[in-house]
Order: C-alpha cells, then structure tokens, then sequence
C-alpha cells in the first residue's frame, strides 16, 4: 500500500482530502451526543467512561446503545464510500486512507480534546466500506467470543487480531496491511481493559456503571 500511494504524486491533494474528510467523518462523538440528547447526562461520567456503545449500554437505554452503534459504525463506511467516489481508478487507495482517517477521528477527536472512543464500531464500519465480508466475519466472531465470556473488550480483541490473517488468506493485502493498522490502534486503546481482563475485573456485558 505504502509503495503504491509513493507512486500517485499527483493523488496527493485527493489522499490529504479523503484523510481529513474521514477524520471528520470518525471524530463525531455520537455516544456522547445521543446519550446527552436523550437526558442522560454526560456518559463519560458513568461506567468505563468511554463514549461507545457498550459504555452507552449501561445507562440502562438499550435503544440508545444500538444508535450508538449504528451511528459510528457508519460514519465508517460513509467517509470510505464518498473517498472512492472521488476518484473511481485510484477508489481502493482512497477508501483504505479515508477509513484510516475515519478510525483516527474515532480514538482522537477534534471536539473531545482527542480523547474519544475506542474504536470497534468504526473499525467494523471501515470493513464494511472496504470488504463488506470480512465485516460479517468480524461479527461473527465478536458475538461468538462475547456468547461465551460476556466480555466485549475480548470479543473485540479477537475479532480485530484474526482479521488481518483472513483479510490475508483472502488475497486482500492492501486492506490486510490497513486493518493491520487499526488492529493495533485498537489494542493500545485496549490497554486498560487488557489489564482488567488479566485480573479478572473487566466489566461483562449489560453491567451497569
């Protein structure tokens, strides 16, 4: 991927406007906008304090946490669908650096001093922007994981460590290399609730604050 975006000098205004564009797209906090909209109060004051569905889930507000969700998950897969439009011979380039932007925008957002979410719905958005199968396959084996331990940071940590492999095994090396990216990012996210899992402290799902 690197090697390829070298070689397109003249895609440079196109690359910078997709990463921005996407950035903007990722770094709207809608946890924090819907919980706050719906009488909730500030939902960074509850729970993990995270802006994300599961934090959103423990207001009790079930019907919030799935507009949460569906709305950073979106945000995802609109900013790398619009960046393929910009440029339908160069989509692939700009859908991979508009979905990174639109992941980057999620962790650290403009409005929230860069401190925003950890990244999993947006991460399941950009897949589906980029490789709508692999998408389904993450969910598959985020529900299995979270079936079985009722933990949603570990479901979450599976399903983006085994993606990159699949995206690999599937011939898709630019969009292996990418997720591989974010797979990262969202492990360091992570760090704390890898602590807490290791102590055997995390949060399961559905416990409230």
């Amino acid at each position: 991927m690197l090697g390829e975006i070298s070689g397109l000098t003249n895609l440079y205004p196109l690359l910078i406007g997709a990463m921005l564009f996407g950035y903007l797209m990722g770094s709207v906090p809608y946890g924090l906008i819907i919980t706050r909209l719906a009488g909730q109060g500030d939902i960074r004051n509850i729970g993990s304090g995270n802006i994300g569905t599961t934090n959103v889930l423990r207001t009790g507000k079930k019907s919030l946490a799935v507009i949460t969700l569906l709305c950073d998950v979106l945000k995802g897969t609109v900013a790398v669908i619009i960046a393929k439009e910009l440029d339908p011979q160069n989509a692939q380039v700009l859908g991979l650096i508009a979905g990174l932007g639109a992941f980057l925008g999620h962790l650290f957002p403009l409005w929230l001093k860069f401190k925003g979410g950890k990244g999993v719905a947006t991460y399941i958005g950009v897949l589906l922007g980029l490789y709508w199968q692999l998408a389904l396959i993450f969910m598959a084996i985020w529900l299995c994981v979270a079936f079985i331990t009722r933990y949603s940071s570990l479901s979450a940590l599976v399903a983006s460590l085994l993606t990159p492999f699949i995206l690999w095994v599937f011939n898709q090396y630019q969009t292996a290399e990418m997720m591989a990216v974010l797979s990262l990012l969202l492990w360091l996210k992570h760090h704390e609730n890898i602590a807490r899992l290791v102590k055997g402290t995390e949060g399961k799902i559905g416990s409230k604050g």
